[in-house]
């Protein structure tokens, strides 16, 4: 008796509710065979016998018997729509090698070349129905991403889905490959997807933070050391400091997709190239290239590349310094707008909502919150890496998919939250002047600009003096006739307090 199809399986045909992100631009899809009349079901076989597979799946039955092995997270392969585009890519490459080594007919080749260009194109994305967590070192991914380009190509020859003597998804979409040399490859160049809007959404917040710094320019505060009153700064300086450290990172991250450019494409099984044609490697290398516009490398030890993940944990590593460094710049704009009467309430932030269901009129620092949140999240996916890395046993790490899903994870949700807080926070933050300025006036940080030109134990009586009485420094100073109104005017200039000078010391 045919079973039922499963219910996970029957709620993945329902339609998205909006169209994939589009990545990579393909050809027009062309359309489908008329389905009227034909049945709700078809029958595939596999090594453990016969299963029913709905008649309008483009997946199959290694496809469903993936999702019913694997109900982990509840987020299919389609959540991340670059590494379905990269399977797309990596797919198409090795079509168009084996037609050149006369290993795919023309006819096939085209074929799996157009339902790869429109799966690029962002069609085809609700087919990626197994989880992105699963068994098996992403065999099932493959065998997803196998059956649904086989299953379009067989439409565009002409024929019904799941007519595999016609055009198979092994002997023929899979020719010349392994999970373990096409997962790890389309991993790649899905983590370059990926790190690419990261970089461009990194240049979005650094732009803000700069545009703010050139805004505060002029604006004295006093810096903060210990959270302790150090010496005076200007709140630009304060505002650069954020943008220089995220550009930093973006230089970062970018050396860090370099490592991941080198791909075992050609390696098949363990790295030996079994069943893969001599000139397979390079051959489909230069095709990814051109597909992707990736510089994609043959890694020179196939071997070696097919069991190592090292470039992942680098990649992570990066990952975690950028989450580190954001939530940082985050704590400071909260505390820099704590308040807004009893906390520091040197900036403002800008209000996106009500803060309190009980207390009226109190307005939280809601989006620095929520991109700390991200970064710790980052920071646990980095951990869930270095296990997974650590985890691989001699010639394969079978861990690759949570080490897909915490790097994709990772760089998603950062892109997300830099363009939240450079649009929703950063755009919108206004500095308080008049407080600054009665912060600075008031601080005894003062006297270490005084220091050289007063002495230090002047400089140490009058900090005492300015403490106890809560008199100012520049007050203190000229009722003991140490400096005149003017001396001070130019001690005490933005230009003079925040950056490097030549002074005389004037007792």
């Amino acid at each position: 008796m045919r079973s039922k199809p499963d219910a996970a399986v029957r709620a993945s045909q329902t339609p998205v509710a909006t169209e994939p992100r589009i990545l990579l631009i393909g050809t027009p899809m062309q359309p489908a065979p008329s389905t009227v009349g034909t049945p709700a079901v078809r029958t595939e076989h596999d090594l453990l016998g016969d299963r029913d597979v709905p008649s309008t799946a483009y997946y199959g039955v290694h496809t469903l018997r993936a999702v019913e092995n694997f109900p982990i997270t509840g987020t299919p392969v389609s959540t991340y729509p670059e590494l379905v585009t990269a399977l797309a890519c990596v797919k198409q490459a090795a079509a168009q090698a084996n037609r050149d080594l006369a290993l795919l007919t023309d006819d096939k080749a085209a074929a799996i070349v157009a339902a790869c260009e429109e799966i690029r194109a962002g069609r085809l994305h609700d087919q990626f129905v197994v989880d992105v967590i699963q068994g098996g070192a992403g065999t099932s991914t493959n065998m997803n991403a196998n059956e649904v380009v086989a299953n379009r190509a067989l439409e565009i020859l002409g024929h019904a889905k799941g007519a595999y003597g016609h055009l198979h998804p092994l002997e023929d979409v899979n020719s010349g490959q392994s999970t373990n040399d096409v997962y790890p490859t389309a991993v790649k160049i899905a983590l370059h997807l990926a790190a690419r809007e990261l970089y461009d959404a990194m240049g979005e917040l650094k732009d803000a933070f700069a545009g703010k710094a050139e805004e505060f320019a002029d604006i004295l505060k006093m810096g903060r050391t210990q959270l302790q009153d150090a010496v005076p700064m200007t709140l630009g300086q304060e505002f650069t400091a954020f943008a220089v450290m995220l550009e930093e990172d973006r230089e970062r991250l970018a050396e860090a997709c370099e490592l991941i450019q080198e791909i075992n494409l050609g390696g098949t099984a363990i790295g030996t190239g079994l069943n893969a044609h001599p000139a397979y490697a390079a051959t489909a290398c230069a095709h990814l290239r051109a597909i992707t516009g990736i510089p994609v490398t043959v890694a020179g030890d196939l071997v070696e590349a097919t069991q190592d993940a090292g470039a992942f944990v680098q990649l992570s590593g990066v990952l975690k310094r950028i989450a580190v460094k954001l939530s940082k710049t985050c704590n400071d704009l909260r505390l820099l707008s704590s308040g807004p009467r009893t906390g520091l309430g040197e900036i403002n932030l800008p209000a996106v909502q009500a803060g309190s269901s009980i207390m009226p009129g109190k307005v939280n620092p809601v989006i620095p919150e929520v991109v700390n949140q991200i970064a710790f999240e980052v920071i646990g996916n980095d951990l869930t890496v270095t296990f997974a890395a650590e985890a691989g046993q001699l010639q394969l790490n079978a861990f690759e998919p949570v080490i897909a899903h915490s790097l994709l994870k990772s760089l998603t949700h950062l892109r997300a939250g830099c363009r939240t807080l450079a649009e929703r926070c950063v755009a919108g933050i206004t500095a308080n002047r008049d407080h600054l300025a009665h912060l600075v006036g008031h601080s005894i940080g003062l006297v270490t600009a005084l220091n050289p030109h007063i002495g230090y134990e002047n400089a140490t009586t009058i900090a005492q003096e300015a403490l106890t009485t809560g008199v100012p420094v520049h007050d203190l100073v000229l009722r003991r006739g140490l400096l005149t109104e003017a001396q001070l005017g130019e001690i005490l200039h933005p230009d003079n307090l925040a950056r490097p000078h030549a002074h005389a010391a004037a007792r």
